[in-house]
């Protein structure tokens, strides 16, 4: 059974700050590489950023300098440091692998709002 639970989310200011947590199976953690996907209201889903085993990493533009993406080795977690975050950040956040996976998890809501 595919593990992919998603936390961390909630409402912010803009300029602030969410840290986004994606709990997963060991065998996942370490056989493939993760990433973060969104979906905001009316559009694509859409990769912002992965991480591969190795620990490189890469980013959408529209969030580069601004989010961070990191692994837990010992909580088989990938997670996702959001900072000065932007109306147009407001979206479902969702981990998957890299290429995703058939299943999602439910996926956790960030909004950005004054």
């Amino acid at each position: 059974q595919l593990q992919l639970v998603e936390s961390g989310g909630g409402l912010v200011q803009p300029g602030g700050s969410l840290r986004l947590s994606c709990a997963t199976s060991r065998h996942i953690f370490i056989q493939y590489t993760l990433g973060w996907y969104r979906q905001a209201p009316g559009k694509e889903r859409e990769l912002i950023a992965n991480i591969v085993e190795g620990g490189s990493t890469a980013y959408a533009d529209s969030v580069k300098d601004r989010f961070t993406i990191s692994k837990d080795n010992a909580k088989n977690t990938v997670d996702l440091q959001m900072n000065n975050l932007k109306p147009e950040d407001t979206a479902i956040y969702y981990c998957n692998a890299l290429p995703p996976f058939s299943a999602w998890g439910p996926g956790t809501q960030v909004t950005v709002s004054s």
